[in-house]
C-alpha cells in the first residue's frame, strides 16, 4: 500500500553558498496535523525560483522513502530527514520507475495528477552537501516527480495514496526524465511523450524542439544547437576589398587565404576575427556579423568605426588590400527559418548586417513570403547599404519598407531618403500593416533590443517568433542568485600559469589558473556574464560555443553538447582555447 509518510513545507530564505546569497526554499521541514493543499502551494510552503519550480504544474514536489535508502547506501550517509531533497511528500512507494506521466492519485481530500519529473537544480546539491546531486539523480534514475492539484483538500503523514487513473502511453517518470536528460531521444518516444495531455508546458515543448530539430550532435530540448561549425580555430583570409558603406561603416570582402573553399554560412550567422595587435599582447577577438549573400567564394563582414574602439581603428587604420586576417568558422543560432510565414527584419545602426543577409537570400530565392523591411538610423549619411537594400526588396514581389531617422538633416528627404522621423516604436506596427503572426527577427543597440522585444511581446507576438541577436554580453542566468553588473576584468590575485582563455564578447583574455574547477568559475571569477543551473553537465543552460581549441569534462556530461559547443560549467581547457562569452 503507498502511503503518505511524512508533509514537508518550507519558505524561501537566504544561505551563504561559496560567498553569495542564494535565495531558496529547498529546506523543507516535517509539519505534523492535516495541511491544505492548494492550486499551487501546500499552506506554509514557497518556492525560491519560480522560473524552474513552482506554478500549477509543480505545485507539490513526491521523493519516495525507497530512494532515501539508496542514497544512504551510495553516499555512506545516515543523516537524512524528512524533506532532505526538498520534497513536499515523502512517501512509501510510487517508484519513478512504475509511476507514469498522467497517473492521478487521490491523498486525503485532495487529487494530484503527475506532470513531469524533478527539474535539475544545483539547490539540491547545496541541500545534500554533494555537489553532484542534480547529475546523479538523473544518471542513477530516482529524479523524484511533481503533483498538479485537480482538486484542493487537506492532507497528513499516514494517509494512504489511492491511484484513481492511468496516464495514457504508461511513459514512467524514470524514461520521461531520461527522453530528456540522456543520449538516447528515440522519435517514437518522444512521440509518445507529446500524446500525454497531462506532460507540463516545458518538457512538451523541450519535445517538440527535439522532434522537429532532430540533429545528431547536442541536445535541442535543452539549448540552442546550431550545425557545427565548417572548422575549428581560425583560417586565413586574405582582404580582397574595402568598401565605405556609410559615414561610420566600412566592409571587408574577404577570400580564402590558403587555398581552400570556404563554407557557405546560414544566413544571419557571424565570424570571429582574431587580431595581433601587438607582437608581445594577447590577441583581441570581435565577432562581425556575415553581411552578404551567403556563398563559398567570398565572406563579408561590416563594421562599425567606434571612438574609442581598438578593433575597429585597428582594422580601418592598419588593414589594406591583401591583409592577411585570422576568421573563425561561421557560427551562430540567429539565422533565417523556413516556412511560409511573414519576415519582419527590425534593426537599428549596424544591427543591420545579419539581417540584410537574410534579405540577400530571400531575394535570391525569389521568395513570395510576406516581408517588412523596417529600420532605423540617425540620418542618410549614417544610413548604410541603403541602395543596397532597395535594389534587392524590388526583387521581391511582397516587400514593404519602413525607414525612421532619429536626427534627419535638413537635406534628409522625407517620402525619399525616410519614412518619418523619430525612434522605431511597435505603436506604428499596426499602421504598416505589420502582421503579428509573423517571424520577427531584431538586431541593434541592446536598447533597441530591449524596448522592441518587449514591445513585441506585449503586442501579441509570441515569444518563440522573437528572434535577437547582439554580440556584447548575454545576459546572465544565475537561478537563486542576485546579479550585480560589473565590467568584465582580470581576477585578482597573481595571474595563473596555464593556456590562454579567451572571452570574445567580454574582451577578456587570460591565462587559466588550475585553482578553478571549471571554465565556469574562471569566468565568474572575471565577472563574465554567465548561464547556467546545475553546475553539473546535465541541463546544458552553460553551453556556449567554443570558437577555438579543446577542453576536457570533470564529471562527464551526461549527454554530450552540440559539436563545437563547450559545458563550461564541468570542463577545462586542454590547450588555448576561445569562447563565445
Amino acid at each position: 500500500m503507498a502511503q503518505l509518510l511524512s508533509v514537508n513545507v518550507g519558505l524561501p530564505r537566504e544561505i551563504l553558498w561559496r560567498e553569495k546569497s542564494v535565495r531558496t526554499a529547498v529546506w523543507k521541514e516535517a509539519v505534523g496535523g492535516r495541511r491544505k493543499v492548494g492550486r499551487l502551494n501546500l499552506d506554509g510552503d514557497g518556492q525560491g525560483d519560480l522560473v524552474g519550480h513552482g506554478g500549477e504544474h509543480r505545485a507539490a514536489f513526491v521523493y519516495q522513502i525507497d530512494s532515501y535508502h539508496y542514497w544512504e547506501r551510495q553516499l555512506g550517509r545516515k543523516d537524512f530527514v524528512f524533506g532532505q531533497f526538498g520534497e513536499n511528500f515523502t512517501v512509501e512507494g510510487l517508484s519513478d520507475d512504475e509511476v507514469c506521466i498522467g497517473d492521478r492519485y487521490r491523498i486525503g481530500s485532495a487529487l494530484f495528477e503527475v506532470t513531469q519529473p524533478r527539474v535539475t537544480c544545483y539547490r539540491v546539491g547545496i541541500r545534500m552537501d554533494e555537489p553532484r546531486m542534480a547529475a546523479l539523480l538523473v544518471e542513477h534514475h530516482r529524479p523524484g516527480f511533481y503533483f498538479r492539484v485537480l482538486e484542493t483538500g487537506e492532507v497528513g503523514a499516514g494517509d494512504e495514496i489511492i491511484k484513481v487513473t492511468d496516464g495514457p502511453e504508461r511513459m514512467s517518470v524514470t524514461e520521461t526524465d531520461a527522453l530528456l536528460y540522456l543520449t538516447d531521444h528515440s522519435r517514437p518516444q518522444l512521440e509518445r511523450a507529446l500524446r500525454i495531455p497531462a506532460l507540463a508546458a516545458g518538457w512538451r515543448s523541450s519535445f517538440q524542439t527535439m522532434l522537429q530539430q532532430g540533429l545528431a550532435t547536442g541536445n535541442p530540448g535543452l539549448s540552442v544547437v546550431s550545425p557545427p561549425p565548417a572548422w575549428t580555430g581560425f583560417r586565413p583570409m586574405r582582404v580582397s576589398r574595402i568598401d565605405r558603406e556609410s559615414k561610420s561603416v566600412f566592409s571587408l570582402v574577404l577570400v580564402s587565404g590558403d587555398g581552400q573553399t570556404l563554407a557557405a554560412a546560414l544566413p544571419g550567422q557571424f565570424v570571429v576575427l582574431r587580431l595581433h595587435m601587438q607582437s608581445d599582447g594577447p590577441p583581441v577577438l570581435r565577432s562581425y556579423s556575415l553581411s552578404d549573400l551567403p556563398g563559398t567564394v567570398h565572406y563579408r563582414v561590416s563594421i562599425k568605426e567606434e571612438e574609442n574602439g581598438i578593433a575597429s581603428t585597428y582594422l580601418r587604420t592598419r588593414i589594406k588590400l591583401g591583409s592577411i586576417l585570422e576568421v573563425s568558422a561561421p557560427r551562430g543560432s540567429f539565422t533565417l527559418r523556413s516556412g511560409n510565414e511573414p519576415v519582419v527584419f527590425l534593426s537599428a545602426g549596424v544591427g543591420v548586417t545579419p539581417v540584410l543577409a537574410m534579405l540577400h537570400t530571400l531575394a535570391a530565392e525569389k521568395s513570395n513570403r510576406p516581408l517588412w523591411w523596417i529600420y532605423g538610423a540617425r540620418n542618410r549619411e549614417d544610413h548604410p547599404f541603403l541602395q543596397e537594400s532597395r535594389a534587392l526588396l524590388q526583387e521581391l514581389k511582397h516587400g514593404h519598407s519602413y525607414i525612421q531617422y532619429s536626427r534627419p538633416e535638413p537635406a534628409d528627404q522625407p517620402g525619399v531618403d525616410f519614412d518619418a522621423a523619430g525612434h522605431l516604436t511597435v505603436s506604428a506596427f499596426d499602421k504598416m500593416g505589420v502582421p503579428r503572426e509573423g517571424q520577427f527577427y531584431l538586431c541593434g543597440p541592446p536598447a533597441f533590443l530591449r524596448d522592441l522585444t518587449a514591445g513585441l511581446a506585449a503586442w501579441g507576438v509570441p515569444i518563440d517568433h522573437i528572434h535577437t541577436e547582439i554580440f556584447a554580453p548575454l545576459d546572465s542566468t544565475t537561478p537563486g542568485i542576485k546579479v550585480v553588473t560589473h565590467t568584465p576584468h582580470l581576477p585578482a590575485g597573481r595571474a595563473g600559469l596555464g593556456p590562454q582563455v579567451s572571452f570574445t564578447r567580454s574582451g577578456l583574455t587570460l591565462p587559466w589558473d588550475a585553482k578553478y574547477q571549471s571554465l565556469l568559475e574562471l569566468a565568474e571569477a572575471c565577472d563574465v556574464s554567465v548561464r547556467w543551473s546545475c553546475r553539473t553537465g546535465v541541463c546544458h543552460t552553460c553551453a556556449t560555443a567554443l570558437i577555438a581549441g579543446n577542453v576536457e569534462y570533470e564529471p562527464d556530461p551526461l549527454d554530450p553538447p552540440a559539436t563545437g559547443d563547450a559545458l563550461i560549467c564541468c570542463s577545462r581547457p586542454r590547450g588555448e582555447v576561445v569562447l563565445d562569452l
